[in-house]
């Protein structure tokens, strides 16, 4: 028998795990990667993170740099950075997470199911065919095969060439 150990999680499965100060969108100061907040990628209109609890791991978050509750507030150079974004962020989990799909999510509004409701994001989850198993049903528990510390370190350098390179479809 495999175990999975995730154990970062288990504090916010039970609940515990302690509210951010601020909003988490916003990481303090003006770099462009802070492993410490899981920031992957900061220009002037967007930000990239690795979702502290995921679903898989990979599981991105991408928003707006301004803090917006609804994606109608966006400016028309800030959604079409964000679907540029979004089409990069697949391209790098693809080359480095080989995964079989890729969930993209929006949710506006809390009956939507939006966790944090003031200030909208896109979610991209890595799916690999069997990736959840009983352990989702039956305990409403996700299992993560690999740290965070290391997802952050296999992606830092693709997100590292995005800001460094003028075209963002980043061609390789």
């Amino acid at each position: 028998m495999k175990t999975l150990w995730t154990p970062w999680r288990m504090e916010h499965v039970l609940g515990r795990a302690p509210a951010s100060e601020g909003c988490l969108f916003e990481p303090p100061g003006d770099t462009l990667h802070d492993k410490r907040s899981l920031l992957l990628f900061r220009d002037n209109l967007s930000v990239v993170l690795l979702n502290r609890f995921p679903y898989a791991n990979g599981h991105l978050l991408l928003a707006p740099r301004r803090h917006l509750n609804d994606l109608t507030e966006a400016s028309s150079e800030e959604s079409h950075r964000l679907m540029e974004l979004l089409a990069v962020c697949c391209t790098i989990l693809r080359r480095k997470l080989n995964p079989h799909g890729i969930n993209i999510g929006l949710n506006l509004g809390r009956a939507a199911g939006a966790g944090i409701v003031d200030h909208f994001h896109f979610h991209l989850v890595p799916r690999w065919e069997g990736d959840h198993n009983f352990m989702t049903v039956c305990a409403e528990i996700r299992t993560i095969p690999q740290h965070i510390d290391h997802t952050f370190d296999l992606l830092l350098p693709e997100f590292i060439e995005l800001a460094t390179n003028p075209d963002p479809c980043i061609p390789r």
